[in-house]
């Protein structure tokens, strides 16, 4: 009988907070933090388009355990809006569909943002990742394919301007899980008479992870000049965030170091205390600081779903 194949990299666990520069990929951006940190497994919490920089939080080891988690967030983007053409994929990347001489006043933007503010119908850019009959819109969209996405709830909680030109207009946007930017700066334009496409997106928080967690991707470059490997490797971690850090929105227990072993031997444990949560779909259990597992409470047990190393 042949052993089981050890995993290749170190078994670190962590959020990194990157700040993804513009022209660098989500997954491209996945891949050198996993060759930086050595790491065993790492994914990310929310695509960001080549074109947009900032907050791309990055899960390595167990913390990809907590990757849903973030996706749910809230996300706060500022972006700017270029009036007079619409383009195939609502950035400054795709070829111009429609174009207009008209511009529109910062009073008629402004009355316009009510609409876009709340529970919203957002029909999703033809370069997106949506799924139209198991193949990605994007995939379809790069081979000639105009195909009908179907509208879908989002939300917004707030859409500021922030400043406008004759030619420009800039924004911050609170949303919501699978809201598209590129899909509101098409969506004002066309409401205004004058189209539009996105001509600058950054994304400056993704919750519960705060604008100054941000590490620039060039920081972490820099450190490839220390020469000894275990320096290197300590340098780097030191940018990690704690995993519990992720479920900071979820009801907290603090447990035993008893406790924490049936835990993490799939067993519940007893939750006791006049403080103590009755009934909860969800929580986590931490012991000396650290993450032990997920789970829910109920009828007076906490019972783990995931368990961390």
């Amino acid at each position: 009988m042949s052993k089981p194949r050890k995993p290749k990299g170190r078994p670190v666990s962590g959020w990194l907070i990157l700040d993804k520069p513009v022209d660098f990929g989500s997954t491209e951006a996945v891949s050198k933090i996993k060759w930086l940190f050595k790491a065993q497994k790492c994914g990310h919490a929310g695509t960001l388009d080549p074109l947009a920089s900032g907050m791309l939080p990055i899960a390595l080891g167990d913390a990809t355990k907590t990757v849903p988690y973030v996706m749910d967030g809230r996300k706060i983007y500022e972006f700017s809006v270029a009036w007079g053409e619409e383009r195939a994929t609502d950035d400054l990347e795709g070829d111009v569909t429609q174009s207009s001489d008209k511009r529109p006043s910062e009073e008629d933007i402004r009355a316009l943002l009510p609409k876009y503010t709340g529970v919203i119908e957002q029909v999703p850019p033809q370069f997106s990742a949506i799924k139209i009959a198991g193949e990605r819109a994007y995939d379809l969209a790069r081979e000639g394919e105009t195909v009908e996405i179907p509208s879908r709830e989002v939300e917004v909680f707030r859409l500021t301007m922030l400043g406008a030109t004759s030619n420009l207009a800039h924004f911050e946007i609170e949303c919501g899980k699978g809201t598209y930017v590129r899909s509101i700066a098409r969506d004002l334009g066309r409401d205004l008479g004058c189209f539009g496409h996105i001509a600058s997106l950054r994304r400056t928080f993704v919750a519960p992870f705060a604008e100054e967690s941000m590490v620039p991707l060039a920081k972490l470059l820099e450190l490839e000049a220390i020469e000894d490997a275990d320096e290197r490797l300590a340098a780097l971690d030191a940018f990690l965030i704690d995993t519990s850090e992720a479920l900071s929105s979820l009801p907290h227990l603090v447990v035993t170091d008893d406790q924490a072993h049936r835990l993490k031997m799939g067993n519940p444990i007893l939750v006791r205390g006049r403080d103590a949560p009755v009934a909860e779909s969800e929580a986590y259990a931490t012991a000396r600081g650290k993450l032990i597992a997920i789970g829910e409470i109920g009828e007076g047990e906490f019972r783990p779903k995931r368990v961390f190393a």
